[in-house]
């Protein structure tokens, strides 16, 4: 289980519209993301957590070692993991992290979610 799956269900299922991937910092690739044996994810994009788990890779800055930095986009969308499948533009999740991240980048405190 992930991050993202904890939120998975909630009450709050009214998708804003508003919200956009082209304008937004890729705040959810900065959550853990448990790779699951189904997944086909490239293996050089993956690691062990500590406990045990397969996540996907984040580099030395805290995002996700999938993401495309120039393009803010995932570079390996066709084979994202079913957890980010599951994260949905605009959704109450998507809207909390952004807020979340938006909060702690104005009082400029470091953003680590895990």
């Amino acid at each position: 289980m992930s991050v993202l799956d904890d939120h998975i269900g909630d009450d709050d299922e009214r998708i804003d519209a508003g919200v956009q991937c082209s304008a937004c910092d890729a705040v959810c690739c900065r959550l853990q993301v448990v790779v699951m044996p189904e997944d086909d994810v490239p293996r050089h994009l993956v690691e062990r957590s500590p406990r045990g788990l397969e996540t996907m890779a984040r580099g030395e800055d805290g995002w996700c070692i999938a993401l495309d930095e120039a393009r803010m986009c995932c570079s390996i969308y066709s084979q994202r993991p079913a957890t980010c499948r599951r994260f949905v533009m605009g959704s109450a999740y998507c809207r909390s992290e952004r807020a979340a991240y938006s909060d702690g980048m104005r009082r400029n405190i470091p953003v680590d979610l895990l």
